[in-house]
């Protein structure tokens, strides 16, 4: 748990030489030459919380990435030895200093590491966020994702036994549930476990071939699909809101899969590297590509559709940018376990 928020100062007034050997040994992390920058953060990680404050200004977005990366590492390792420090600038300053003070907090233990004002400003900074967030976009350069029903998100959330929901911003959702800290081992009764973090989008609004309106949302967990299986997950989604999707689009092993189940059964699937690729009956949308097909996409589409963006695009909803009129609601951050709520994740995450 977080240390008491009560800490004496631990910024004394340093002395011009050291400031230089600060500075110096700054320089160093900026090295090309391993030996140089690793000797310079060994270092500073050596004086402790004195190099606290000549570190901050190289962790937010400008600087080298040189410099950001080794700055950064230092106060990793200096870790809860740094945290009286870090909170007592988020209180006092120097107000340079503060907003990448809460990030290395954040970036150190997660938001609960942070005082009570430091979360109620974070939490309104997101719901002043999700105001004015429209339109929004979906990443699709590559991934893996669940699709579901859009007004069974209850149901869901039963389903998949998920805790601790907390409104988030797409790039919020996004980065929480694909690039940060996604996992986290904890210890019960029942020995080492781990809890996920995932990522439901908000409802997104697409038109069927038939011309009838349907509303899908999007679940995003890279950690939580990848070790408890997408295919299982669409199943189980299935039992409870009637349908649920799975699609996965994999550039580095030439590879794409969707997975339609309903009821808690496979309807249908392709995926490259399966075989046979298809599996079950294909469904209406691909009967229409095969008899729309020209000479050259004859063999394409012989099979079926064989893409998984485009048949997300046809049965629920392609990643992407998203219109504000077709969006609804607003994401969802959260995790797989009620002793583990999302401010337990390490890492700050954009808003």
């Amino acid at each position: 748990m977080p240390e008491p928020i009560s800490v004496p100062s631990t910024s004394p007034i340093p002395s011009a030489t050291f400031l230089g050997d600060i500075n110096t040994l700054l320089r160093g992390l900026s090295d090309s030459d391993r030996s140089v920058w690793q000797s310079a953060e060994n270092r500073l990680v050596a004086l402790g919380v004195q190099a606290v404050d000549s570190l901050l200004p190289y962790v937010g977005d400008g600087g080298s990435s040189r410099l950001k990366w080794s700055a950064e590492s230092v106060l990793k390792r200096l870790g809860d030895e740094a945290l009286p420090r870090l909170r007592e600038i988020r209180r006092q300053g120097p107000g340079r200093l503060r907003s990448n003070a809460l990030k290395v907090l954040v970036d150190l233990g997660g938001s609960e590491y942070l005082d009570e004002v430091d979360r109620r400003a974070v939490e309104r900074l997101v719901r002043i966020k999700l105001l004015d967030e429209l339109p929004v976009k979906v990443p699709s350069e590559a991934g893996r994702w669940l699709a579901f029903p859009a007004d069974r998100l209850d149901d869901a959330v039963s389903a998949l036994g998920l805790h601790c929901l907390r409104p988030a911003t797409m790039v919020m959702g996004v980065a929480g549930a694909t690039r940060a800290t996604d996992s986290l081992q904890f210890q019960d009764s029942q020995g080492t476990r781990t809890a996920y973090r995932l990522f439901i989008t908000p409802g997104f609004e697409t038109w069927r071939s038939d011309l009838q309106i349907q509303n899908w949302r999007m679940l995003w967990g890279n950690s939580f699909i990848d070790q408890l299986d997408g295919f299982a997950l669409a199943d189980k989604l299935s039992e409870r809101c009637g349908e649920a999707h799975f699609y996965v689009i994999d550039p580095y092993n030439s590879a794409e899969n969707w997975y339609v189940a309903r009821e808690g059964h496979r309807m249908r699937s392709f995926g490259s590297h399966d075989y046979p690729q298809f599996r079950r009956e294909p469904l209406p949308f691909e009967v229409e590509y095969k008899e729309d097909a020209d000479e050259d996409e004859a063999e394409e589409y012989a099979e079926g559709v064989p893409y998984a963006l485009t048949a997300a695009n046809s049965l629920s909803v392609e990643p992407g940018p998203m219109p504000a009129s077709g969006t609804h609601g607003h994401g969802w951050l959260a995790t797989t376990h009620p002793d583990v709520p999302n401010s337990r994740f390490r890492g700050a995450l954009p808003i």
